[in-house]
């Protein structure tokens, strides 16, 4: 067995570099045409992900009235611009065709979903928490003034920022519910 040495191993390792620059990749094209930048003419709109109550920071890219792209927010103190799985995904929960667009209703009782007005939905909301409230209200417990709901609750959400938070703490506490908890608590 032949035994090559280290100069020689050198020098056949320089040959065959040289060699294979002289006659080029075979598999990397000679002109390779830089693609167009995909975020070009968008409006950027930084924004809160939804998904859970850390609430790292989006910027949301769109182009005549679409979001094209959605990345983190390298500004943001939470995420400082990575993403994990979830929010990695906000993108693909827009642009869903599972996505739900529109109010479904069903009635108690049935078996199908009906699509509803926001102009029929929110009134009827709002008639239905009064309805739970009137009910449920409780102005006394034995000698105690307590005024309270007990058949309401409140969960606020991730996307909340903190003044969102007290309206809709101030909001809850004047329908006289005591049942408040917050999505990055749970």
């Amino acid at each position: 067995m032949a035994t090559i040495g280290r100069r020689t191993f050198l020098k056949l390792l320089a040959a065959g570099a040289a060699a294979t620059v002289w006659q080029g990749n075979p598999a990397v094209p000679a002109i390779a045409a830089p693609a167009p930048y995909r975020l070009k003419d968008t409006k950027v709109s930084p924004s809160v992900c939804i998904f859970c109550g850390v609430g790292c920071g989006l910027l949301v890219y769109a182009r005549d009235g679409k979001v094209v792209n959605v990345e983190g927010d390298p500004d943001n103190p939470n995420n400082e611009g990575g993403l994990c799985a979830k929010g990695a995904s906000a993108y693909e929960v827009y642009i869903s065709p599972r996505r739900l667009k529109k109010v479904l209703y069903r009635a108690p009782g049935s078996d199908k979903w009906e699509e509803k007005e926001w102009s029929w939905a929110i009134p009827e909301i709002a008639r239905r928490i009064k309805k739970t409230r009137d009910e449920s209200f409780k102005t006394r417990e034995g000698s105690v003034t307590v005024n309270r709901a007990e058949a309401l609750g409140q969960l606020g959400g991730a996307s909340h920022d903190t003044d969102e938070c007290y309206l809709l703490s101030k909001f809850a506490r004047a329908l006289g519910i005591v049942s408040l908890e917050h999505q990055a608590r749970i």
